[in-house]
């Protein structure tokens, strides 16, 4: 039970890499609120964790609705002393073919609504004596690739506001991280494999790029963020942790 007392908000909590992080979560003690746009995919999850979970239906983009957040998780559970920033999008393109839509749409999932959220629970994590706030940034928030440049500059951000707020809220015993994953097998990667012309091509080429020889999996996400949840961690703060199959090491 490595998360006992710990409270903690994950942002698409429903599906990939918010799920196994939010079940890993139930498993080791946590209360969980898990937030995000498709309730069904959100309640199916906290019928697997139990009593201890709590569903709020909500768009992160939209401020109100993460103030209803806040409110619902500390009325049901008292404080909140963990944040899982999960919810994030991908849009393809390069600085020329990209939009401006694609451009403020991409920013304001993965970068803008992380902001907003965190700057929301401070104040209750600095009341309850300390917290911990796990972003999912991305490998590309540490390296380039083609035909990413608005995902891979959003998550740059992510990446660089870490470790700013790390600084910051140190003196608040308030520890910010972030995972950089790589290739996950989650919905939105099978989606974007599917579309390619042709599927097992797309597949076997991302595979190529992880020396380990495979894509990964939810899971390889969750064990790092319940150590960084947890007290195990209580002397880590301002890293950037890639979680890749060695894509960065080549």
């Amino acid at each position: 039970m490595r998360l006992r007392d710990k409270i903690a908000i994950i942002t698409g909590g429903g599906t990939g890499m918010g799920r196994a992080c939010a079940l890993a979560f139930g498993r080791e003690g946590a209360r969980v609120a898990l937030v995000g746009r498709r309730k069904q995919h959100l309640e199916q999850v906290a019928s697997e964790i139990g009593d201890s979970a709590l569903v709020v239906s909500a768009d992160v983009c939209n401020p109100r609705d993460l103030e209803n957040v806040l409110a619902k998780t500390v009325a049901a559970f008292g404080s909140v002393n963990v944040l899982l920033n999960n919810a994030g999008i991908l849009i393809p393109g390069t600085a020329e073919t990209s939009t401006e839509e694609d451009w403020d749409r991409t920013f304001n999932v993965n970068a803008r609504s992380l902001w907003l959220l965190s700057r929301a629970v401070l104040p209750q994590m600095r009341n309850a004596g300390g917290g911990s706030i796990i972003n999912i940034s991305s490998v590309l928030g540490l390296v380039g690739a083609r035909n990413r440049a608005v995902y891979a500059a959003s998550k740059g951000a992510v990446t660089l506001l870490t470790k700013c707020m790390a600084l910051d809220h140190a003196p608040d015993h308030i520890r910010v991280n972030c995972i950089c994953p790589s290739y996950v097998e989650t919905d939105l990667t099978a989606d974007y494999i599917r579309k390619a012309p042709d599927p097992a091509a797309a597949r076997e080429e991302r595979i190529s790029k992880h020396p380990i020889g495979r894509l990964g999996v939810p899971n390889d996400i969750a064990g790092l963020a319940v150590y960084l949840a947890s007290d195990e961690s209580s002397w880590v703060t301002g890293a950037a942790f890639p979680v890749d199959g060695g894509f960065t090491a080549i």
